[in-house]
């Protein structure tokens, strides 16, 4: 049978980098994971506690198709905790992660042909779903003058139909202070251009706090998830924030395309939310690691690196080093056993001189893996 032209979509590449890295681990050695932006905690126990004792007596049947009212209720007074920002819970919606969000959201905001621009370097995955829907992607080559986030002034001559920016930024951890994040929206508006936030890095913050796209407008779509701040990667659950003329649109689609998001997984989700003492835990080992990462780096030679004030982690520029960002990750890999990120994931045109090493994982694994690149570059003659 053939295939359709919009299921041409390249990989995502850090997935070929966790397959590599199982296989070497299934091989019997022991490698140390800073390819994967997965925290290396688990869900709250408490949210897992909770889920536990609900698997006695109820069917985990299916939900309605915006999620849990409860849960849209909890969520919108998270806004309120963390944003000071009085939310409608009507319009939450919970989604099958936040790349159920992006497809809800991109299959709703855009007609076929729509070209929605993003910033690179940036999250793979925005346009390899916006290509399967029949999309342009337009990207946008930030600099480092602009902390590798988008800026007004380069939405000019695109013609673009839509934005989505994310702030904190994958790979960078990089974020856009309230006047950047005013500035984009506010030409957005004044040229007929959809915005989305992601925001789903909120909360893994290390000065600052983030700011959300719902402190300046309602007029936006805001998607989050609970894979990161929370612990809950492999749950699936997310949300997205939508004016309220667009949730009966949003919902008739959600409906056909995913019925409802995991019952179980939204128990989690609502549970998760009242376990703040654990949360900030897991905040303390990102801190540290961040610390052990900028400190420890430059020593392996890796010493152009954005700014990180958000997620978990450093994205490092290696041009000096090589124009092979995919095969210099594999050689990391093979020679010392650190799994990292080539930088082709999130840059086709820079990439291949760039890496983004993830500090998610336990404090113990970053020290080895640091002490690991400082001996491998050192051998290498680069370090």
């Amino acid at each position: 049978m053939k295939t359709s032209s919009r299921s041409v979509v390249d990989p995502f590449i850090v997935m070929d980098v966790m397959e590599a890295a199982r296989a070497a681990e299934e091989a019997g050695r022991h490698i140390i994971h800073m390819e994967v932006g997965q925290p290396g905690s688990p869900a709250p126990k408490a949210a897992r506690a909770a889920l536990s004792a609900a698997m006695q007596d109820q069917a985990m049947g299916y939900t309605v198709a915006l999620g849990l009212p409860q849960l849209r209720a909890r969520i919108a007074r998270l806004y309120k905790e963390w944003y000071g920002i009085t939310l409608d819970p009507a319009r939450v919606i919970v989604t099958p992660g936040s790349s159920g969000a992006f497809i809800l959201a991109f299959t709703t905001l855009f007609d076929a042909g729509a070209r929605v621009g993003l910033g690179e370097p940036g999250y793979p995955s925005y346009k390899q779903i916006l290509s399967a829907l029949d999309l342009q992607p337009i990207g946008i080559q930030t600099s480092a003058q602009n902390r590798l986030q988008p800026v007004a002034a380069d939405l000019a001559g695109l013609d673009l139909d839509g934005l989505i920016v994310a702030s904190p930024a994958n790979p960078s951890g990089t974020m856009l202070d309230r006047g950047a994040m005013q500035g984009l929206i506010g030409a957005c508006a004044d040229q007929g251009i959809s915005f989305i936030s992601d925001e789903i890095y909120h909360g893994i913050q290390y000065g600052s706090r983030a700011v959300s796209a719902l402190e300046i407008s309602d007029d936006v779509y805001v998607i989050n998830s609970f894979s990161k701040y929370f612990s809950m990667t492999g749950w699936r659950v997310g949300w997205m924030i939508v004016p309220k003329d667009h949730v009966r649109v949003i919902e008739r689609l959600a409906q056909n395309m995913f019925i409802c998001p995991s019952h179980a997984s939204q128990i989690v989700a609502l549970h998760a939310m009242e376990c703040g003492d654990e949360l900030q835990g897991n905040m303390a080992i990102y801190t540290e690691n961040r610390r052990l990462m900028l400190e420890g780096l430059p020593k392996c030679g890796f010493d152009k690196i954005a700014p990180p004030d958000g997620a978990f982690y450093i994205y490092a520029d290696v041009s000096d080093i090589t124009d092979d960002s995919r095969a210099f990750a594999a050689e990391i890999l093979d020679q010392a056993g650190v799994a990292v990120t080539p930088g082709l994931d999130f840059d086709h045109v820079r990439g291949v001189g760039t890496l983004r090493f993830s500090y998610a994982r336990a404090t113990e694994d970053i020290v080895e893996g640091l002490a690991r690149l400082q001996a491998f570059m050192g051998k290498r003659g680069t370090g």
